[in-house]
């Protein structure tokens, strides 16, 4: 279930809209995963306590 999220891209140092999926890691924190359009990049966005 992909969902569109606003990134920030480190190397291309500007604000992108990806589609991301939600993740919970081991501290259950909700975290969005998803790759930059532009450069391939991996993206990371905390969204809060799960």
């Amino acid at each position: 279930m992909a969902e569109t999220f606003e990134f920030y891209c480190v190397k291309c140092k500007a604000k992108k809209t990806a589609a991301g999926e939600i993740v919970v890691n081991d501290k259950g924190t909700k975290m969005a995963k998803g790759v930059c359009p532009t450069c391939g990049t991996k993206l990371n966005r905390i969204l809060g306590r799960a």
